[in-house]
Formats: structure tokens, C-alpha cells, sequence
């Protein structure tokens, strides 16, 4: 297959790509810089999405177009620049992918375009799938617009998948890429109360999922890419501690999370029990279903490098 993925620098698209890779398939990363050769055999092509440029050219006669490109939302205090540095980034790119998949005289097949389960705001303990409605506070709106920009490549006859990503477990990225440093330290501990619940997914989970929407032509839509076990902070906490043989006594209140990421830690602070209803109706089959697994895996692949 010829894969073209935005976003490849970033823990996903990273993973993703160099799967793809392995597997002799063909990769071209989108980039906003002067393209450049690279060892890994993978091509580059300039895209300017906050400008909107794209040439279809690219695009045309792909298998799959991946959109996986977005600042990070833990990255920085959440200033209003910053929340409208979260928003275009998203919205605009998914914009720039599905116009120009329109634009192509020979339209990839499918795009899947990232979203996150951010979408359903608070849950509280109630198992939710694809189905449920959308939440109200900023990230949830960020992804109905997000997954709104994606629709447009639907009028070029191109399948469109809105992958919802859980938290995923690795330690190399995201929300467990810098609480595993703390826990290997002995600051380990609950956030808040503890009882939210945290739905997660393996990185390698995560990459599998992502090929099997790709290769599976009934998925469509929302797809919960998520453990079918959600666990809670507390559950989550104490199994970071098994994995890395760590106390977790430590426990920072909620009031303390605001004080240092304002906004931000109410999204830590929200209880999310979000389940793959669309992968387990798809076939899809979990390496890493639960938090202990998953966090193995994570633990096992960081200490190998």
C-alpha cells in the first residue's frame, strides 16, 4: 500500500509509520518544511495546512490518507492563543486533507482522521460507546469540529473513519510519557480522588487499530480506539507501580492540578469510561486489553529502547 500520514514526527504517527514500514509498504510523511531524503525509505511532501496548501497531487491514487497532526493539549498552559493553537491546528489541517482528497482525480479510498474521546467530555461511570453524545466544555467542541473538517473527503466517494483516541499507554509520548518518569522516581500517586475513569490503549494496540480501519472497507465513522477494560486513576496508578516496582503513595488534590494547569487539569479530572463498541463489532482483537498489560508492554519496550 502507499500510505500518505500527517503528523509522522508525533508518538502515533511515528509508531504507525514505521509499522507500515517494516511491512514493505509505502510511506510519504507530510511535512511543513523543505522535504529531505530519509534513511527509513519513506518520502516527504510539503503541505502548509495552516495556509490551506496541499497539492492534490500527492494524495492521488494513495490507498489510505492517515491525519494524525495537532499540538499537544498537555503541552502548554491553556491560554486562549493556545486553545486556538489547539483548535486550527486540528481543524485546519483535517480541512487541507479532505479538500484535497477531493480535488484528486483518483481519491484515496479511505482517510482516517484522529480525534480523541475528549468528544464525550465528562461520563462519569457509565460505559459509553460510539453512540454516545457529545460533551460540552472546550476539547469536546474541538472534535466535533475536528471530526466536522473530515467529512468533506466523504464527497470524493473516500471512506471516512474519526479515529477517538483513548490515553495511550507508552513512554515515549503523551500523558504516560511523563508520568512514568515520576512514578520510576517514587512521586507516583492518584490524581484527584482517583475514581475518574481513564480509558487507554496500548501503543501497539493503537497501531494495530489504525491498520485494521484502514484495512476493513465496512468501518466507518467514529471509532473508539480504547482498551475494552477502562480503568480508573487509582487502578491506573497502582498498576504503574507493579509494572515499575515503584510506591504510589503520593496525591495531588484537584485544586493543586488547577493551580499548575489551570483548564487543563479538569480534563484530568474528568471521569471517561469510553469502550470500543466499532473495533469489537469489527473483529478487532486487543494484544493489551487491560491496564497491567498494557503498561507491561510499555515498560518492557521502553527499557529495550
Amino acid at each position: 500500500m502507499h500510505v500518505v500520514i500527517s503528523g509522522s514526527s508525533g508518538l502515533i504517527g511515528g509508531a504507525l509509520a514505521a509499522s507500515l514500514l517494516d511491512d514493505g509498504h509505502q510511506v510519504t510523511r507530510l511535512v511543513r518544511r523543505e522535504p529531505r531524503p530519509r534513511d527509513d525509505g519513506s518520502q516527504e511532501a510539503r503541505w502548509d495546512p495552516r495556509a490551506g496548501l496541499l497539492d492534490p497531487a500527492v494524495l492521488d491514487g494513495a490507498d489510505a490518507v492517515v491525519g494524525l497532526a495537532g499540538a499537544g493539549v498537555g503541552d502548554r498552559r491553556w491560554t486562549t492563543a493556545y486553545k486556538k493553537q489547539i483548535r486550527d491546528s486540528r481543524v485546519l489541517g483535517t480541512t487541507t486533507l479532505a479538500t484535497a482528497i477531493v480535488a484528486c482525480e483518483k481519491p484515496p479510498p479511505v482517510f482516517v482522521s484522529g480525534s480523541a474521546v475528549g468528544y464525550y467530555g465528562e461520563t462519569g461511570t457509565d460505559g459509553i460507546d460510539e453512540s454516545g453524545a457529545p460533551g460540552q466544555d472546550f476539547l469536546a467542541g474541538v472534535c466535533q469540529e475536528w471530526e466536522a473538517a473530515a467529512q468533506t473527503a466523504g464527497e470524493a466517494g473516500t471512506r471516512v473513519v474519526n479515529t477517538r483516541f483513548g490515553i495511550v499507554v507508552s513512554p515515549r509520548g503523551g500523558a504516560m510519557g511523563r508520568l512514568l518518569p515520576l512514578a520510576r522516581a517514587g512521586l507516583g500517586g492518584r490524581l484527584g480522588s482517583g475514581d475518574q475513569y481513564w480509558s487507554h490503549i496500548s501503543l501497539a494496540d493503537t497501531v494495530r487499530a489504525l491498520r485494521h480501519v484502514v484495512d476493513t472497507d465496512s468501518v466507518a465513522g467514529p471509532v473508539n480506539l480504547t482498551s475494552p477494560h477502562p480503568a480508573t486513576n487509582r487502578e491506573v496508578t497502582a498498576a504503574v507501580g507493579r509494572a515499575l516496582h515503584r510506591p504510589t503513595v503520593f496525591a495531588v488534590p484537584g485544586f493543586a492540578l488547577r493551580l499548575v494547569l489551570g483548564e487543563f487539569a479538569d480534563g484530568i479530572l474528568m471521569s471517561q469510561r469510553v469502550l470500543p463498541g466499532a473495533l469489537l463489532a469489527s473483529g478487532f482483537t486487543f494484544e493489551h486489553p487491560t491496564i497491567d498489560e498494557a503498561l507491561t508492554a510499555a515498560v518492557g519496550r521502553g527499557a529495550t529502547g
